[in-house]
């Protein structure tokens, strides 16, 4: 065997344990705050508080991502990321007993933005931890499964609450515990991880935009997606005439298709390229859009919203391969933190933006905002590729 053969065997080598570690840490992230969204919105629909203002204080938690975003490459450095992860675990936790403890939506408003400023840093740490160990040949289809477990890991958030209900102590405490879990499954595995590559100048996040901006239109396009869907999909169903129960069916058939189909894209990735596979979910994205008015009422909405929802998280998906395979060291710290701060973005901007078109011009108004921002990045897209 070559010294060159035997190079590349080492790059190829994967460090499960230490990646499986990682993995149940952003899945116990996400479980944590896939169940505190809705609870927290049940229990102020219990208060008689109005839906603009439990809308308000759901986006005080991607407000935090926002905000604490551009911290993260600097505190990363000084602080060292699992010494900063295992903080943040443990202050997310503190944070969410302090919401049990108190009541009112002014009140939660303050807390929820900590929430988020708290969390955000552990996510970001993770999957920067994550991308760096990941082999180039195979990066495809462990960020596939990766975005499929997390995104599984979200939905058991909300079914949690079917054992727990969403009165008293018991909900919170598995939210908590979600928190410390991760903290201590950070512990566990920082002796496994490799030193975060630190080559490069350091990067802010603001110099990362200068960077790879198209890259990060891609993420709030995704965010946006899966934000305006999950919102606003209810409304859409209900301007047709459909029952509660059927927009509920399709819209966790929806979720099913974001969870199932992250692996198939990933490999997809393998075969054809990032970049040529993210432009095929764009376009499919597209003509979900142009389909759905005619599909909603026959059976073909089934399979559609299912394809939907895969294709449309599979940008965000796509993105972190191409995250990994363009940036290294203190870029790759700050393009994972600018990735957590479009994502926030496109959180809080698209269901507005999309509710406001919705009321201007009817209820297509959700299929031709999110055709139009796919149609946006498609033209983007070609245009960089005919640039060579």
């Amino acid at each position: 065997m070559t010294a060159e053969s035997i190079t590349s065997a080492r790059a190829d080598r994967i460090p499960w344990a230490a990646m499986a570690g990682i993995i149940a840490t952003v899945t116990v992230f996400a479980v944590a705050q896939g169940l505190t969204y809705p609870l927290l919105s049940f229990i102020l629909e219990r208060q008689g508080t109005t839906s603009g203002l439990i809308g308000l204080s759901a986006a005080m938690t991607p407000l935090g991502f926002i905000v604490s975003a551009p911290f993260i490459p600097a505190l990363s450095r000084r602080v060292s990321e699992a010494r900063l992860a295992i903080l943040c675990s443990i202050l997310a936790a503190v944070t969410l007993m302090t919401i049990a403890w108190t009541e009112g939506v002014w009140v939660w408003m303050p807390l929820r933005f900590l929430l988020g400023f708290f969390a955000n840093p552990l996510y970001v740490i993770s999957e920067t931890w994550l991308i760096s160990i990941t082999p180039t040949s195979r990066r495809g289809r462990i960020m596939g499964l990766y975005s499929s477990i997390v995104s599984g890991g979200f939905a058991v958030g909300p079914l949690s609450l079917w054992l727990t209900g969403t009165e008293g102590w018991p909900p919170f405490v598995i939210g908590m515990a979600a928190f410390l879990l991760c903290g201590l499954i950070v512990l566990a595995v920082a002796p496994r991880l490799p030193e975060m590559p630190d080559e490069g100048e350091a990067t802010s996040v603001s110099g990362f935009f200068a960077m790879a901006p198209l890259l990060l239109f891609a993420v709030f396009t995704a965010a946006a997606f899966e934000q305006i869907l999950l919102s606003l999909f209810a409304v859409y169903g209900a301007a047709l005439g459909s029952a509660e129960a059927h927009i509920a069916s399709l819209i966790t058939c929806f979720i099913a298709g974001n969870a199932v189909l992250q692996i198939l894209l990933g490999r997809l990735a393998e075969w054809f390229g990032s970049r040529r596979t993210m432009l095929f979910c764009i376009l499919a994205c597209l003509a979900s859009c142009l389909l759905l008015p005619s599909a909603f009422n026959s059976w073909l909405i089934w399979p559609l919203v299912f394809v939907w929802g895969g294709v449309s998280f599979g940008i965000y998906t796509l993105s972190l391969i191409q995250l990994g395979e363009r940036f290294t060291g203190q870029a790759l710290i700050a393009g994972n933190a600018a990735f957590a701060l479009v994502w926030g973005i496109g959180g809080i901007v698209g269901s507005p933006a999309t509710g406001l078109a919705m009321q201007l011009i009817g209820h297509q108004g959700l299929p031709l905002s999110l055709g139009l921002l796919s149609c946006v990045l498609a033209v983007f897209l070609m245009a960089r590729r005919w640039r060579g």
